[in-house]
């Protein structure tokens, strides 16, 4: 369990925490989930997914993590989908997203299927909403216009997403209509939430498509998300969109929403980022507003 506030501390200010994109597959990812803190023994943690691509290595973190933080909200990434040979755990697709669902269950972990947690800050409460949406190839390269046409022209440009081998859609025909599924279920429990409840939205992929303008290989927005989410900021009241997958952590504002890509990423991406590793993103409350931020493109081969 957690350990308690030694006597006499300074009481800091409760926050939403986030970050994304452990992959702690690698040793030195391992030691940074290994040295996470939060401020106060009341600060919840945010994953916006790709803690692992090994049921081991995802048990092994959330458990860490849960031990530390007041509430953990986990939404899946695509690496967390993947079915490796090497996994114990040879369930596909929707099978897979259910074990990963009860493994956090069994954690105390809040997932996409939990009914939203509601958290109660400085200005009043905010549901706090994981989002499991997949993509459905809508972030289509300049100059094409159909789902056949976009991957043709990404895969003339070398540009593949590894989920084409080991993200399984089962039981779903494909990935595309398996979002589909999501974005339906998904879009009527935050149309059921109070007209005036704002909200937090977790996502891995960004809501809206401007993230992924600054990828080095533009092609590989196809696996970034989908244009149905584009307005959900808007329509459902959220002060703060947090999400992952693309490795570029910053912030960016989109109808005067906070925007945060809080992913760690792989080692050879943190470590030119000094003082970056490790650190955990403040959600909510935010203080900031918007600032000038540097896009740093990253490889869209191995996101």
């Amino acid at each position: 369990m957690r350990a308690g506030r030694p006597r006499h501390a300074v009481e800091v200010r409760v926050s939403l925490l986030a970050i994304s994109d452990l992959h702690v597959r690698h040793s030195e990812n391992r030691e940074v989930v290994e040295g996470l803190r939060p401020a106060s023994d009341d600060d919840w943690l945010l994953i916006a997914g790709d803690v692992g691509e090994l049921s081991s290595d995802i048990e092994w973190a959330l458990r860490v993590l849960r031990d530390r933080f007041a509430t953990v909200v986990w939404t899946p990434g695509n690496h967390d989908l993947w079915t490796l040979p090497e996994d114990p755990v040879q369930d596909r697709g929707a099978l897979r997203y259910a074990y990963l669902v009860s493994l956090c269950r069994k954690l105390g972990v809040i997932t996409p299927e939990d009914p939203y947690p509601i958290w109660h800050g400085p200005d009043g409460p905010v549901a706090v909403a994981p989002l499991f949406v997949l993509y459905d190839y809508t972030f289509r390269p300049e100059g094409t216009f159909t789902e056949e046409g976009a991957l043709a022209a990404a895969r003339r440009e070398g540009v593949v997403c590894t989920d084409e081998f080991l993200l399984h859609p089962d039981p779903y025909a494909s990935r595309a209509d398996w979002c589909r599924a999501r974005l339906k279920c998904t879009e009527a429990r935050l149309a059921a939430l109070p007209a005036d409840l704002p909200t937090v939205l977790v996502s891995h992929y960004p809501l809206v498509r401007e993230p992924t303008r600054v990828l080095r290989h533009p092609e590989f927005a196809l696996w970034c998300g989908t244009d149905a989410t584009a307005d959900w900021h808007r329509r459902f009241r959220a002060q703060a969109v947090v999400y992952g997958h693309l490795h570029i952590p910053r912030a960016t504002w989109h109808d005067g929403v906070p925007f945060r890509e809080v992913s760690l990423g792989y080692p050879r991406e943190w470590r030119p980022r000094p003082g970056q590793q490790g650190a955990l993103t403040v959600v909510w409350p935010d203080d900031r507003g918007p600032a000038a931020h540097t896009p740093r493109p990253v490889s869209s081969r191995t996101a």
